[in-house]
């Protein structure tokens, strides 16, 4: 488990001690069993939050099926921006895939940061610009490689969670069924 004073410099650069007090200030530990949710697709997502340990799942069902969109990890922000930023119903459900530790903001206390804070709202657009660049690099993998070269590309940078996570979760994050995710994984010399 990182630091949460380390996780913030990590994901938004140099702050100085006053300033990472006044953003710890404002975030709340809290801790999901296995299996809980953090927050669920017919809800408004209020909080956002850093993994310190532990991993989430993000999903969705659609016509009949359970979609992974993104498995996260420690050292990550994540919130459902729809509901966080723009009050909208979640798209996505928010499962601990084990237990977790999370550092917490609610939008309220988000709000307040932010006019205590105005340093924050470049921060917050750090995070926003990564998210879609996160996105933009999902958009471009699905569109310009093939199931091999996702899996490939995946693997290099998550090998942890190939031993961690049900491996119909990650063939869903890469948009492959379950089978082209097995024969690929066995032509790499993996059985599944």
């Amino acid at each position: 488990m990182k630091d949460f004073d380390q996780l913030i410099q990590e994901n938004f650069g140099a702050l100085t001690k006053t300033e990472l007090d006044i953003v710890h200030s404002y975030f709340r530990p809290e801790k999901l069993e296995r299996n809980d949710f953090f927050t669920t697709s017919d809800r408004i997502c209020d909080k956002m939050s850093l993994i310190t340990s532990g991993m989430m799942r993000m999903y969705a069902y659609s016509e009949g099926k359970d979609i992974t969109h993104w498995i996260c990890t420690e050292s990550l922000l994540f919130t459902d921006v729809m509901g966080f930023f723009f009050d909208q119903p979640n798209r996505w459900n928010v499962q601990a895939l084990t237990d977790v530790e999370l550092m917490s903001i609610t939008k309220a206390d988000y709000r307040m940061l932010c006019a205590e804070f105005p340093k924050w709202n470049e921060i917050e657009k750090r995070f926003i610009f990564r998210c879609f660049g996160m996105m933009e690099d999902r958009v471009f993998t699905h569109l310009s490689m093939s199931a091999e070269e996702r899996y490939e590309l995946y693997f290099e940078y998550n090998k942890e969670l190939f031993n961690q996570v049900p491996l119909q979760y990650i063939a869903s994050v890469l948009g492959m069924s379950p089978e082209t995710f097995s024969r690929i994984r066995k032509r790499h010399g993996v059985n599944s």
